[in-house]
């Protein structure tokens, strides 16, 4: 602990006497400072032992005493030293009275103490604190370090430093998610800092901030050796860090950096056996995908998985890697805490995975892709920062190469209808209606029914119309032309202008059913039924 008043007052070289303030020696003293000045406020920082002799003082008058000592207290001095046998023989009475009624702690310094013997005194005792300060702070680096080597996980790291801070600790994802905490009872406090986390995440590394109030200070610390936040910690206390603390939170970061950038790299050395696996997969070789799949990713093969394919919504924009990188961090999150394997393969600006049949991944891309989707369509930077995703229909090592065909079906319609994830299952069920959105089937269907738009415009007839009636009544007259309200001689008059203007024969399946979705397509765009 750094010195305080009463360390001092029990000096036995000193002979410090107390004559005011009895009741708060228990003060820090951060510097022991002999000035006369009549106001030396100016060139205080607050913290000090003020020596003085009053020479240019009247220290005998109660109101000038008063005035001085306010000040003195307001700036945040510790105390006043003060000299007598020098400008008087004892401290006037003025002086104490002063000190009593602002609780300004006074003492008296007998001749034969010099005040540097004093400063010399206060001097040791921080250059004592700060050497225990950091002694401890080494001693809590090593623990740290071998809780670190045992293999175990962050948990005991973190076990640790809540124990030499007297507080909590947690250790956050990417993502903002709680990775570990301790003692247990701070995984619901630190998860209601996320929040706080995702803002430290979009500053580059290092970065901190404080967060709480005095009953529940928390300092959070960015992880990463980049520009790129890999992890936060938090540190939990009930008063701000001292020196042996810091030390130790500033060794737990080094760490958990040094412990997250290994985890990468054995990533990356997974990845490049997922890729080998999925290579083989796609090949249609599953036996030798199972054998190089080894323990990492054979149980994945052995039950249902999905294949998803997803890319930045604007691949060309500087933030596509991240919106992409993002959504692996959030997946692969997701599935270490559910304990399931995930094989994630970086193809070209864009990620393919493999993820168990409804686990924890797959349903963090859904929950991923729900929140972009209910974001404001007039939010900046929207379409910049976000991803699409297509996933396939659940699928097996023996159909890798159709699910990914499904997953890049659902991706090119999750882009075209400018949503974030687009499941094969739904294309399956759904109306293929919605897929001819596009801008070339809209103009293929314009430039085919155009001679008849042309023709009804003119006021000859309402091919168009009639048209429609034909086809929805399947070919039957009788009943297309009581749709219509006209005779059936005249609808079949009607029909073979059709086919004059067209140049095409109604009686061809397939003319008919381009005709059928031409109408489809140009009604959907016109908003009609």
């Amino acid at each position: 602990m750094p010195p305080t008043l009463a360390s001092l007052v029990q000096h036995s070289a000193l002979k410090l006497t107390v004559r005011a303030g009895a009741d708060r020696l228990d003060t820090p003293v951060r510097w022991a400072h002999a000035s006369e000045l009549a106001d030396p406020v100016p060139y205080m920082d607050g913290g000090e032992l003020l020596l003085v002799t009053a020479t240019n003082l009247d220290a005998e008058d109660p109101e000038a005493m008063r005035r001085y000592v306010q000040r003195l207290a307001g700036a945040g001095v510790a105390g006043i030293g003060f000299a007598v046998g020098v400008t008087y023989e004892d401290i006037p009475d003025a002086l104490v009275a002063a000190a009593d009624e602002s609780g300004l702690p006074l003492l008296e310094v007998p001749r034969r103490t010099p005040f540097i013997a004093i400063s010399k005194a206060v001097s040791a005792a921080i250059a004592a604190d700060q050497y225990r300060a950091v002694t401890a702070g080494f001693e809590a680096q090593r623990e740290l370090t071998r809780a670190a080597l045992a293999g175990d996980g962050p948990g005991e790291l973190l076990t640790r430093l809540a124990a030499y801070v007297d507080g909590w600790a947690a250790l956050y994802d990417t993502s903002g998610a709680v990775v570990a905490a301790a003692p247990e009872w701070a995984a619901r406090r630190a998860a209601r800092l996320t929040p706080d986390v995702e803002r430290l995440r979009d500053r580059p590394a290092p970065a901190s901030a404080v967060v709480g109030d005095t009953d529940d200070r928390v300092e959070l610390q960015s992880l990463g050796t980049g520009r790129r936040t890999r992890g936060a910690l938090a540190v939990g206390t009930g008063a701000a860090l001292g020196t042996a603390e810091r030390y130790a939170v500033h060794s737990a970061v080094a760490l958990l950096t040094l412990t997250t950038a290994r985890s990468r790299s054995l990533q990356g050395a997974e990845q490049r056996l997922g890729a080998a696996v999925l290579r083989m997969l796609l090949a249609g070789q599953p036996d030798h995908a199972r054998a190089v799949a080894g323990d990492l990713y054979g149980g994945l093969l052995d039950a249902p998985f999905r294949l998803l394919i997803a890319e930045a919504f604007t691949p060309s924009a500087p933030s596509a890697p991240v919106a992409t990188e993002l959504l692996a961090e959030t997946m692969e999150a997701a599935a270490a805490r559910a304990g399931e394997a995930l094989l994630m393969v970086p193809e070209g600006e864009r990620i393919v995975v493999l993820a168990a049949d409804g686990g924890a991944a797959v349903a963090a891309c859904a929950t991923h892709a729900g929140t972009q989707d209910e974001r404001p369509a007039h939010e900046p930077g929207k379409e910049e920062g976000d991803v699409v995703v297509g996933l396939s229909a659940p699928s097996g090592p023996i159909a890798v190469a159709a699910a990914y065909k499904q997953a890049e079906q659902a991706l090119s319609v999750a882009r075209r209808r400018g949503r974030a994830l687009v499941e094969h299952e739904e294309l399956a069920a759904g109306s293929v209606l919605p897929l001819l959105a596009d801008d070339a089937v809209r103009a293929f269907a314009d430039g085919m029914l155009r001679p008849l738009y042309e023709h009804d415009a003119k006021g000859r007839g309402d091919l168009v119309a009639s048209l429609q009636a034909w086809l929805s009544r399947h070919g039957q007259w009788d009943a297309a032309a009581a749709d219509l309200g006209v005779h059936r001689h005249t609808l079949r008059y009607r029909m073979r202008r059709v086919e004059e203007i067209l140049g095409r024969s109604l009686d061809d399946p397939d003319v008919r059913m381009e005709l059928w979705l031409a109408l489809k397509t140009t009604a959907a765009s016109s908003g009609t039924p």
